[in-house]
């Protein structure tokens, strides 16, 4: 348990993870696979393509980080490695029209059935944010699509930095006008929030146990590790509400 679970004060504002915590990247880019392959007549499996994109996500932008390739926001990180997916499995017939309109498939992820509502509730009482890599482009198209009611979004983009990078989190404090302990994290990835409290933020996590689909097995973390544990964002809010809002 980090040093700010025993605070008696609310965090100031909460940032998300959004890929995985706030939408559903892995059903939502397996029915889009599955629908462009089948009208093509591409024997792919769509599930494996699907999580093999996600697999190139974390080797892409350490490639990023250690100078190998130029800071790339993640639309263009997306797109080199559709490309290498393309030739991997052996698609043939997609045109560039094609496959531009499948790369901005990260725009339209749909969300968790919990997120709208549970975001509205927590923004009740927080400013609600985005923490993400993914770009400012890309988060703000999807916030329009998926009718998520971010205060504001807030991008690695911005920081030229993607996240683990200490840089991305304390970034985003500042850019609130407050202090990195009064900023909360809710992700469903424990990496994502034990960097978080390294870099002095709160951190709180919410399960997704179907992320990378049904029956997949979901990370592990130690009882305490974190100042909060929910089952979504509605029972986010909720404990919330009983920990600093309830009448005593």
């Amino acid at each position: 348990m980090t040093d700010h679970a025993a605070s008696d004060a609310p965090p100031r504002a909460l940032v998300f993870d959004v890929f995985g915590t706030v939408v559903d990247w892995h059903g939502s880019i397996a029915r889009e696979a599955q629908t462009l392959f089948h009208e093509r007549g591409i024997a792919v499996d769509p599930v494996a393509f699907t999580e093999a994109w996600r697999a190139g996500y974390q080797p892409a932008m350490h490639r990023v980080r250690t100078g190998d390739l130029p800071w790339m926001k993640i639309d263009d990180l997306h797109r080199l490695i559709l490309d290498d997916l393309v030739a991997r499995f052996a698609i043939t017939g997609l045109s560039e029209a094609d496959l531009a309109q499948f790369n901005r498939v990260w725009h339209r992820l749909d969300p968790w059935p919990d997120a709208v509502e549970g975001l509205g509730l927590l923004k009740r009482r927080f400013t609600i944010a985005t923490l993400s890599n993914g770009n400012f482009a890309l988060l703000t198209n999807m916030a329009k699509r998926a009718g998520l009611p971010w205060d504001c979004v807030i991008s690695a983009e911005l920081f030229h930095h993607y996240k683990p990078d200490p840089e991305t989190y304390r970034g985003a404090a500042d850019l609130l006008g407050i202090a990195h302990g009064e900023l909360m994290l809710v992700a469903c990835h424990p990496d994502d929030l034990r960097a978080a409290q390294r870099a002095g933020l709160r951190a709180a996590y919410v399960k997704r146990p179907a992320e990378h689909g049904i029956g997949s097995a979901p990370p592990a973390y130690a009882d305490g590790e974190f100042d909060d544990v929910a089952d979504d964002f509605v029972d986010l809010a909720r404990r919330f509400e009983a920990r600093w809002f309830a009448v005593r």
